[in-house]
This record gives structure tokens, C-alpha cells and sequence, in this order.
């Protein structure tokens, strides 16, 4: 049988190249090797997204961009995190029932966010808590994370072990899957790309829209190369190609932009026309995600039962 893959992508947003390189281009690359299960994750967006209808046009704009990109629901288990709501949250509480406040204090992603000014709800406190929940509800055995969410894992993984130990064996431990060629997607300014540091290149942007954001591209005037134009370059290109084009263009930093913007519009091309026809047919997004959500609502229902009798609530 197939190892069993789960990751998911909050819906705060419109997509960036660094959602795409991060986490989409995994999951499509990985779709015929594991049995993938893949969220939306709306009920930790309402941490950040406090109006309704945009979280709505979020939750329809990522599943759709899934499918844009290549991702098969005939191969992969689409869904949105809220469809097993109820489930998630009964075992979120079972969990916090196992968890320190001081253990979750050295979350560094919380403490990021309050550094950052975010108001310290209790659910952006809770948030590692609920990802375990997404994660070892699936009982999966990769989970592909950028960097940066790697402590998320040992959260779970840590979670895991306690429930095991004191209750019985109903949880995985899963694995953090990152590629370190794009476990950091870097943005225009070279730090990670990120909608909150507003340093991305849209996904499926115009033509014209990429131009304008690979020329906002922050360059380092002391090199022949371009150090953040060649990081976000290598992405679309081996090293080995890349390396006569910057070597022709030297300290040429537009012409090293031009070459760049034109290999994103031609990779971009294709998803985007498809994300196109996908808005302009709803249905066939709204579909995938409600067969999704009935195929993951049977497997959180068992692996409750089971969890409910370990812990002898039957």
C-alpha cells in the first residue's frame, strides 16, 4: 500500500510563485507515489480573515488553483479542513487537555506573530495545536512543509507520542517531507516570499504584472550576478542552463530580469488559462471539494470512535 501524504495551504490570499515552489509542485509531484490527502485550511484563516466573503473567494481561489496546477482529484483527496469540523475540534480539546502553556509558548511562529503586532487570540495561541489535529487525524506518514514549518511537525509528532503513551496507539509519527532546493522560496526583497511581507510575484498574474515584479527585484550592486534574481531563477532553470546567460549578461541586471520574467510568463501560461476556465465554470471546483469532504468525513469518523474509546469517553 502507499504511504500516506497530507499537507494543505491556509486561504488568506491569492497564490505566489513561493506557494506554488513550496508546496503545490510537491503534492503535484508526489500525487502518483503516495495516497495524498490535501486541505484548505479555513478554520486556522479565521485567525487572520474576519470577513466572510473573502474567505469564501479564498477557500474557492486555492482549491481551484490546486486543480489549475495539476493537481488530479482522481489521485488526490481535495478538501476543505472544515468539512471534518467537528471532528477536528473534539480532538483539539483532547489534546490541549495534554499540552502546557509553557510548551506552546515556544512556538516561534506565535511568537513571530506577536512580535509582528498580531493580537494574541487564543486561537492563534492554540494554532500548533489544531495543525497537529489536522495532521494526525489522517494518520499520515509525510507531511511536506516549507522550513520554516518544520517545529509544526515536532508539535504533532510530540503530541503523538504523549496520547500513545498515556492512552493507547492511535497515532502516526509523521515525518516532515522538505526539499531543500525549495524548502525557502525567496521573495522580490530576498527574504522568504510571503503575502504579509508583501515581497511575491503573483501566481497567475499578467504578463505585464510579472514584468513590473521581477523589475522591483531588490539587486546587490557589488556582484556581477544578481544574488536574488538568480535565487528565484533557479527555480524555473538548472544551474547549468542559467550559467552562460548570467555569464553573458554580467552586471547587466536588466537583461538578467528580462530572461527571468519571460521564463515565468511562459511557466505560467498554461495554469493560468486553466484557472481561468475553472472561475468561469465554479462547479467543477465545488464538486471535487464535496467528494473530498465526504471521503474524509468516513475516515474522521472512525478514527474517532477509536479515539474516543481509548480515552473512554465509550
Amino acid at each position: 500500500m502507499k504511504k500516506v501524504l497530507l499537507s494543505g495551504i491556509k486561504p488568506t490570499g491569492d497564490m505566489h510563485l513561493g506557494n506554488y515552489f513550496g508546496a503545490i509542485k510537491q503534492f503535484i509531484d508526489m500525487q502518483d507515489s503516495y495516497e495524498s490527502y490535501i486541505f484548505i485550511a479555513d478554520l486556522h484563516a479565521l485567525t487572520t480573515v474576519r470577513d466572510r466573503e473573502e474567505l469564501r473567494k479564498n477557500i474557492f481561489t486555492i482549491a481551484a488553483t490546486y486543480m489549475a496546477c495539476g493537481l488530479d482529484p482522481k489521485k488526490v483527496t481535495l478538501f476543505q479542513q472544515s468539512a471534518i469540523g467537528g471532528e477536528l475540534c473534539e480532538l483539539t480539546w483532547m489534546f490541549n487537555c495534554l499540552t502546557t502553556v509553557p510548551y506552546l509558548e515556544r512556538a516561534v511562529a506565535y511568537k513571530d506573530a506577536i512580535a509582528n503586532g498580531k493580537e494574541a487570540t487564543v486561537g492563534l495561541f492554540d494554532y500548533p495545536i489544531l495543525m497537529a489535529s489536522d495532521i494526525l487525524m489522517q494518520n499520515p506518514d509525510v507531511v511536506p512543509v516549507g522550513s520554516d514549518q518544520k517545529q509544526h511537525i515536532e508539535y504533532a509528532r510530540d503530541t503523538a507520542e504523549k496520547f500513545n503513551r498515556i492512552w493507547s496507539e492511535q497515532f502516526k509519527m509523521p515525518e516532515p517531507l522538505i526539499l531543500e532546493s525549495t524548502g525557502i522560496v525567496p521573495g522580490i526583497d530576498g527574504r522568504k516570499m510571503s503575502k504579509s511581507y508583501g515581497n511575491t510575484i503573483p501566481l497567475f498574474a499578467s504578463d505585464a504584472e510579472i514584468e513590473k515584479a521581477v523589475m522591483s527585484i531588490v539587486t546587490d550592486s557589488s556582484g556581477d550576478i544578481p544574488t536574488n534574481v538568480y535565487a528565484i531563477h533557479k527555480l524555473f532553470k538548472s544551474e547549468a542552463e542559467l550559467a552562460p546567460l548570467y555569464e553573458t549578461n554580467k552586471g547587466k541586471y536588466k537583461a538578467s530580469k528580462d530572461a527571468l520574467a519571460n521564463d515565468i510568463k511562459a511557466f505560467v501560461a498554461p495554469m493560468r488559462a486553466r484557472y481561468i476556465e475553472l472561475c468561469a465554470n465554479p462547479s467543477l471546483v465545488e464538486d471535487v471539494l464535496s467528494a473530498g469532504a465526504k471521503v474524509v468525513k468516513v475516515r474522521a469518523e472512525q478514527k474517532m470512535v477509536a479515539v474516543r474509546k481509548s480515552v473512554g469517553l465509550l
